[in-house]
């Protein structure tokens, strides 16, 4: 299919620029895990950057489900048939919160392992795909699944507390990052496709 053909491309481009960068922070006399950091003010723009540019992607499902829930509400006053965008944005912009506020390390201070927060995760979105299956195989969900699975794997890779900081940055940060490049390339075709049915579907009513 097209639409896989073009999540591959744009994740081999996604890897192409991060090497670029790599190269480019070790050029600069910085380390790898610099890119990684959590963002911070430094005179050096390469410190935090993929941090950074994953916390702008990770927005972009969350404005785009509102976006498309709120136009599509507006034409078609449905709740049932748009309240798989409506959760997809309310899911999306949880995981945006917790990444910004950093909320799962709060709940790790309250003596909650890492573990079992990942668990708690992994619950809603079981949860998410349970309830939304009949609608998610009606998209391209593997892509959206390839995203969580690289998202875990980043996850399982913190949780082992690699000895090299620059290993352990690499197989945690840019899995993390390829994680929420799929996610958003999904969220945005799945909303371009339900906008352009939900307009065809008005139009078709006069």
């Amino acid at each position: 299919m097209t639409i896989f053909r073009s999540a591959f491309r744009l994740n081999c481009l996604s890897l192409l620029l991060v090497g670029f960068l790599v190269v480019l922070t070790q050029l600069s006399g910085l380390q790898v895990s610099d890119l990684f950091f959590h963002p911070f003010f430094s005179p050096n723009p390469n410190v935090a950057l993929l941090t950074r540019t994953f916390q702008v992607l990770c927005a972009v499902p969350v404005i785009v489900c509102s976006f498309s829930y709120g136009l599509a509400n507006t034409m078609q006053p449905r709740p049932s048939k748009h309240r798989f965008i409506l959760f997809s944005a309310l899911l999306t912009g949880a995981f945006l919160i917790n990444e910004i506020y950093r909320i799962h390390l709060y709940i790790g201070a309250l003596g909650i392992r890492k573990l079992g927060v990942s668990l708690l995760y992994a619950i809603f979105v079981f949860s998410y795909g349970w309830f939304f299956r009949r609608e998610l195989k009606s998209t391209p969900y593997k892509i959206l699944l390839a995203g969580l699975g690289l998202l875990f794997f980043a996850i399982g890779m913190d949780a082992l507390h690699l000895k090299s900081k620059i290993l352990a940055s690499m197989l945690e940060g840019v899995p993390k990052l390829l994680s929420e490049i799929n996610i958003a390339f999904y969220y945005w075709y799945v909303c371009k496709s339900f906008l352009e049915k939900a307009f065809y579907d008005q139009i078709n009513r006069f």
